[in-house]
């Protein structure tokens, strides 16, 4: 038989579709997975990353449903966002149509490959029934007060004219276009995430059997839990009439406590109230004010790079010893951690240090080495011993920290608090291309929601994309109508939302099937029998952006009633990158390989073999022509050697104990790589190692001509390789044995019996030879037959003494 990919892979799309082959039963009595790849943007064409991770997820899905499971393994598309709108002003296209075309483009592609999603729970972000679920759940959460308006200072980009939650800032540039970011005053929207910042951090623990460490590490960080001190820090009477008594102090963390009286200046944001107020008042030169104006409309990374600062020309007193404290600013200081405001001090902190240093201000030291005497020209930040502490001196600066916050708390100065770098969720977007917020902005009522029978607010469809603002702004009839409240005019929001909204709730939609997909997003039936997620396979760049979101909304969801569990994806692989020439595959590097040219050479299988042969799943994989070359051979001789099977619709009973040496080798190493697919699948996720196992099984093969250990080899292979070539072993499958190897197979534990053994032979600890002995042989049948072996190095020798490790080796040891 000659091997043609095209003829077998259409064959087998088309004998999927018309079968339903891979639609979940509604039958919740059965053992379900829930396997899920993160879903794409619809760009226009998929990318050897995409392969990989949907060769990953259908690799799980196709095993699961050999076991007899019911699978789930559904496939949408993220398809809001700012690059349909950028593609509509390069191509005077409609986001809309951009968006569908480039939909059914990819889903082809899928097609193409054979990836075993199902068909009819596709379904994309875009599409208006999403949308109109999504924002019943807006007003909900809106009447939950989980999210709310206000007016602050919000990450804009530039290019394409938006606002940027801040995990969406990458080295203070756009996440999506590299633009450097600037900051903006204006109105936006949150989700109240910082709620739940304590059960985001602590429900981690729960992630730890089935997430990487770098990921919960990661969401850690994030969220950035301290414990500290919180106290006031009052003007003296000159600062607070220059202030024209309009503040009177501001309040400060510090996770040091035990260093307070080393405090020798403090520092405020650039965005701070108090810095605010004495722009507004002129009461900082015009040189100051635009100096502090730069600092603001530089992002929070590019703050940290350089230490910049003024003096305000205000003085605060310190809390215990009641001296004077210069009041700064310092570019360094942000609104987004505790209240903008910092006490500095230089001798113990390097930033506060470097800054001290350079504007020539005190450096106060109140903790010396437990040994030894610490140089001046650094700071210390060890723990140490307390010193110019007052009642406080002599103390473990460390254990300190306690009974200092019991001194601020006992004299009603201070209190113990907790802080999060986490903070609330922006996700008004100023761009057409989003979902609509469906709130309603009337000059009696004030911000009303719509009602949600009138729901979905659909996007106009005959807008004018420029580039230039927000279109839904500028449309002559969207933004007017009527207020729900009291039917008076009022205006229509023209936000849309962040399109990381979507993205946090899409696998719960997946649960619904055709029975209530228009009537609702899904039921608690459904969400009871297929959440969480089984396997959850994507890149680790989404591991704070979509995967915290995620984590937010599903605990949001729960507790608005809709569902019952805390955590939606049981377990996370996160895949490595494609690699070619060593670079991330880019258009700009003329590095990108196109899947449909290799689908064309080499046909789909190959494709995925070479993708899940080349490297484990979690590791960068370099992409290499010649590799991709030897895994379309290796199709080729497999499916060339399936004509030594005799055509079975059982799998062949075989004695075993009859068999050849040769024979018996071969059928041992098919069970190896049986038994490594299935811990490959259960625990590993190697599944390059699987593909090494079948490749050497198929040597053993080869090295014998017994037809019944052939077929029962190739009854194994086939389903073992099913999941990574599903083509060609659903083609072999169905010419020998009917598809009906394409099940659960069982390991056969007397094929790892061994007649004989491999042993070693040492003298005095070298190896000096090998022998074969029987499994059940005699230490004394072994010992005469090593001294066979090596008796050129035993003539004229007296052996002392004569060792068996059993399964091992012999070692005889000689003098003379």
């Amino acid at each position: 038989m000659e091997y043609s990919s095209k003829a077998i892979e259409k064959k087998w799309q088309e004998h999927w579709k018309q079968n339903r082959s891979f639609e979940p039963s509604n039958d919740f009595s059965k053992e379900k997975k829930y396997i899920l790849s993160m879903f794409p943007f619809p760009s226009g064409r998929l990318h050897m990353g995409h392969v990989r991770n949907y060769s990953i997820s259908d690799a799980f899905a196709r095993y699961y449903r050999q076991q007899g499971l019911n699978v789930l393994h559904p496939i949408g598309f993220d398809s809001f966002g700012m690059p349909a709108e950028n593609a509509a002003i390069k191509n005077g296209s409609h986001p809309k149509g951009w968006t569908y075309d480039n939909i059914d483009y990819m889903k082809n592609e899928f097609y193409a490959l054979g990836f075993s999603f199902s068909r009819e729970r596709e379904m994309a972000t875009s599409d208006e029934l999403y949308t109109k679920f999504e924002q019943s759940f807006i007003i909900d959460m809106y009447e939950k007060g989980l999210l709310y308006r206000k007016k602050g200072m919000l990450n804009w980009c530039p290019h394409d004219q938006t606002v940027l939650a801040n995990e969406q800032v990458v080295d203070g540039c756009c996440w999506r276009c590299d633009t450097p970011i600037v900051k903006k005053d204006m109105n936006q929207y949150y989700f109240k995430i910082t709620q739940y910042s304590d059960e985001l951090l602590s429900d981690l623990s729960k992630l730890e059997a089935g997430w990487p460490k770098q990921v919960l590490t990661m969401q850690e960080n994030w969220i950035g839990k301290s414990n500290g001190l919180e106290f006031d820090l009052h003007f003296d009477e000159v600062s607070k009439a220059k202030l024209s008594a309009a503040f009177e102090r501001f309040d400060v963390f510090t996770t040091r406590p035990d260093t307070i009286y080393g405090v020798s200046y403090t520092a405020l944001a650039p965005e701070h109230d108090i810095v605010t107020y004495m722009c507004e008042n002129k009461l900082l030169s015009q040189e100051s004010i635009a100096e502090i104006t730069a600092m603001k409309n530089t992002s929070s990374i590019d703050r940290q790079k350089e230490k910049k600062g003024l003096s305000l020309g205000l003085d605060v007193l310190h809390p215990l010893t009641g001296a004077k404290i210069p009041v700064w600013i310092a570019n360094f200081v942000l609104m987004d951690y505790g209240s903008g405001a910092v006490m500095a001090v230089p001798a113990h902190d390097e930033r506060d240090f470097d800054f001290a240093k350079k504007y020539d201000l005190p450096i106060n030291a109140v903790i010396k080495p437990f040994v030894g005497e610490h140089e001046a020209s650094a700071a210390f930040t060890e723990v140490g011993i307390l010193f110019n502490s007052a009642a406080f001196d002599g103390m473990n600066s460390k254990e300190s920290q306690s009974s200092i916050i019991d001194y601020f708390e006992a004299n009603k100065i201070g209190k113990r608090t907790t802080n999060y770098k986490l903070k609330d969720w922006g996700v008004s977007r100023q761009r057409y291309w989003g979902a609509p917020i469906p709130f309603i902005h009337c000059e009696c009522c004030g911000l009303v929601m719509e009602k949600k029978e009138n729901l979905p607010i659909a996007l106009p469809e005959d807008i004018e994309i420029t580039g230039e603002g927000n279109p839904l702004d500028k449309h002559p009839t969207f933004k007017h109508c009527k207020c729900p409240k009291c039917g008076a005019d009022a205006t229509r929001e023209t936000d849309t939302m962040d399109t990381f909204v979507e993205s946090s709730w899409y696998f719960l939609r997946f649960c619904a099937d055709a029975s209530n997909w228009e009537s609702e997003a899904f039921s608690q039936e459904q969400i009871a029998y297929w959440m969480g997620v089984d396997h959850y396979i994507g890149g680790i760049e989404h591991a704070i952006l979509h995967l915290l979101y995620a984590r937010f909304f599903t605990k949001v969801f729960r507790d608005l009633g809709y569902i019952n569990f805390d955590e939606p994806f049981d377990k996370l692989l996160t895949q490595g990158m494609v690699l070619k020439d060593g670079s991330k595959m880019s258009k700009s590097k003329g590095n990108t390989v196109d899947p449909d040219a290799i689908i064309e050479k080499y046909g789909a299988d190959t494709a995925r073999l070479f993708i899940l042969f080349a490297a484990p799943p979690t590791q960068e994989l370099e992409w290499n022509d010649s590799g991709v070359e030897g895994a379309h051979k290796f199709i080729k001789r497999f499916y060339d050697r399936s004509s030594n099977i005799v055509a079975t619709q059982t799998i062949p009973k075989i004695d075993h104990a009859g068999l050849s040496k040769e024979e018996k080798f071969a059928r041992k190493k098919v069970y190896e790589a049986l038994a490594r697919a299935n811990d490959v699948f259960a625990e590993r996720y190697t599944f390059n190692t699987m593909i090494a196992g079948v490749m050497e099984a198929m040597n053993a093969l080869n090295a014998q001509s017994n037809a019944d250990v052939w077929s029962e080899g190739y009854w194994i292979l086939a389903s073992i390789m099913e999941p990574v070539i599903p083509h060609v072993a659903w083609e072999i499958s169905e010419q020998y044995f009917a598809c009906k190897n394409l099940s659960v197979q069982r390991v056969l534990e007397e094929v790892f019996v061994e007649d004989s053994i491999m042993l070693g032979v040492s003298i005095n600890g070298k190896r000096r030879a090998e022998i074969e002995v029987a499994a059940d042989a005699s230490d004394t049948a072994i010992i005469a037959l090593a001294k066979e072996a090596a008796a050129k190095w035993l003539e004229d020798a007296v052996i002392v003494k004569e060792i068996v490790v059993p399964k091992k080796l012999v070692n005889i040891v000689i003098k003379g």
